[in-house]
């Protein structure tokens, strides 16, 4: 809508809330100012999710009470993606019910009276300007003008998530909920989201391990740690920054109360037995049992990321292609491929989901064979090759000690446990089924075995989507340690410009250098989402037939 109403803020007191023998919550308070952009921070599965089901309504908390303002509309995210026969842009309009409705009155009312006032409230919520804002909204979210009158039956689960998105968006609700939403957007759809969300106007509530949209979008950190929330005022970096402060400040008052902790005690047990002593060390006993520990925040540790470098390096180019073509059964994806690739090189891979990015990293790992041209590969080159949906592939009954000990067969116990605790995996996590294993710890595996060798090259596509905020900043110190070769396709602006010193752009059915930074495609990506009639938008490609899976 054009203009949305001024709500008071959403008040969260003393809520406690327990998930089985866990305490998410304990007595937990926050009070969210009206208006304000809140990123939503803990590490996984702290509670967050749970958090927004307490607020939606969808579960009920133990104890305490979450304030709403009166009569706010809320906006979350369905779990599960839409589907049916119906048009994309139809299914986008339909979400604004109030409009729907009367729409659909003002074809059958009789009433001049109410005929009237059923169109001044279409002027007031800008009714008639409502299909080119869902066209912008869908455009900017990857789904060009064609796709957006296709039935959403036609596309994958991620792309009707998308279109679930677009919806809660064009709705603009009073309370906005967003849980992860980068995590089904490539790259191009989360710069969008990001420079939407910047002038969101309203009140937002956005989970998100996502630190250039943290840091873009945020003006309030929300923190859920220890089942407490603390509310801090500011972005992302500002959060980390104070939290970091404070750190320091309650560790040195921890170390200052135990020194004089000690003292008190040391004195006690001194004179406790002497007659002449006994009542001062009676009274240090009282000051001892009345003094209120003062906790210092420590946090839990990040495991580290390990990515082996190869023992050796390749003479370069490790990898050469000269008008290489590639692609599925008789259809070409891309072609007029004319590139090489040095045995340091770090390159993020841009451009839009099914322009072909997958199907180049497919290449370049030697999962899909040329079509044409010349692509030369350096003799014994080794590819690890971690792609995200393959961390659905795992054996849920396998154990992190099993598989590295099928890569490990002639080595003993103590070599495989201490190499899978090298992965993240020390003690009984070795032992835990894959199927126990938090979505984080499955891609640390799955990683850590695709990267076993010690390869030239690493190819990662789409690492983080269930990596936090810490595990990101691992994954980034790994990626920089190691000294082969990376590409790396990734919605994670932060991570490609920690990461990458060279960009390949996938367009146009072509992969070329990107003369440019992430800046510089960020505006072009912006300016191309901006045609009114989501005529400009990234095109989604037609649907390719499922590639055959690498045999583990």
């Amino acid at each position: 809508r054009a203009v949305l109403s001024r709500v008071p803020m959403t008040i969260i007191a003393d809520l406690t809330y327990r998930l089985g023998p866990r305490v998410l919550f304990d007595g937990a308070s926050a009070q969210l100012p009206e208006g304000a952009r809140v990123g939503f921070v803990g590490r996984n599965g702290a509670g967050k999710t749970t958090l927004f089901r307490l607020i939606s309504g969808e579960i009920a908390a133990e104890s305490g009470s979450i304030t709403l303002p009166r009569r706010a509309k809320m906006g979350r995210v369905e779990q599960e993606a839409p589907g049916g026969p119906g048009k994309l842009i139809d299914f986008v309009l339909a979400a604004d019910i109030e409009r729907a409705e009367l729409l659909h009155e003002a074809e059958t009312a009789q009433d001049p009276h109410r005929i009237a006032e059923i169109h001044t409230r279409l002027a007031d919520i800008d009714a008639h300007s409502a299909p080119a804002r869902a066209a912008r909204i869908l455009s900017g979210l990857g789904f060009d003008e064609a796709a957006q009158n296709r039935a959403l039956s036609e596309f994958s689960g991620g792309w009707r998530m998308r279109v679930a998105l677009a919806a809660v968006l064009f709705t603009q609700p009073d309370l906005l909920l967003l849980d992860e939403p980068t995590n089904y957007l490539d790259l191009e759809g989360s710069l969008w989201l990001v420079e939407h969300l910047k002038t969101y106007p309203a009140t937002a509530i956005v989970i998100s391990h996502d630190r250039d949209l943290l840091d873009a979008v945020c003006d309030h950190i929300l923190h859920l740690d220890r089942a407490k929330l603390t509310l801090w005022k500011g972005n992302y970096s500002g959060f980390e920054k104070q939290r970091r402060e404070l750190m320091a400040v309650q560790a040195k008052a921890a170390k200052k109360q135990e020194d004089k902790r000690k003292h008190l005690q040391e004195f006690v047990d001194r004179f406790r037995a002497k007659a002449t002593k006994a009542r001062q060390a009676q009274s240090r006993l009282k000051m001892l049992e009345k003094m209120e520990p003062t906790a210092a925040i420590v946090d839990t540790d990040v495991l580290p990321i390990h990515l082996p470098s190869p023992e050796k390096q390749l003479s370069p180019p490790i990898i050469a292609m000269e008008r290489g073509s590639v692609g599925y059964d008789e259809r070409v994806v891309l072609s007029r491929l004319n590139l090489s690739l040095s045995n340091d090189d770090r390159i993020g891979l841009l451009g839009a989901n099914g322009n072909g990015k997958s199907t180049f990293a497919k290449l370049l790992a030697g999962r899909l064979q040329p079509m044409g041209g010349d692509i030369v590969r350096a003799t014994k080159l080794e590819v690890g090759f971690f792609a995200q949906h393959q961390v659905d592939d795992l054996d849920l009954s396998d154990t992190p000690y099993r598989a590295v000990a099928r890569l490990m067969p002639d080595a003993p116990e103590s070599r495989v446990r201490a190499r899978a605790a090298q992965m993240g995996f020390s003690g009984e996590r070795a032992d835990t089924k894959v199927d126990q294993l938090s979505g984080g710890e499955k891609a640390r595996l799955l990683m850590g075995l695709s990267t076993f060798h010690g390869p030239h090259l690493i190819i990662l596509d789409e690492p983080t989507n269930h990596l936090d905020i810490d595990s990101r900043a691992a994954l980034i110190e790994a990626i920089n340690d190691y000294t082969g070769a990376v590409v790396l396709v990734s919605h994670d602006r932060y991570l490609l410009e920690a990461c990458a010193d060279r960009l390949w752009l996938v367009a146009d059915g072509a992969v070329k250098e990107f003369d440019g930074d992430i800046d510089d495609y960020t505006k072009l990506v912006l300016q191309a989402s901006r045609g009114g009639d989501g005529s400009k938008g990234v095109k989604v490609a037609e649907k390719k037939p499922s590639p055959v899976r690498e045999k583990r």
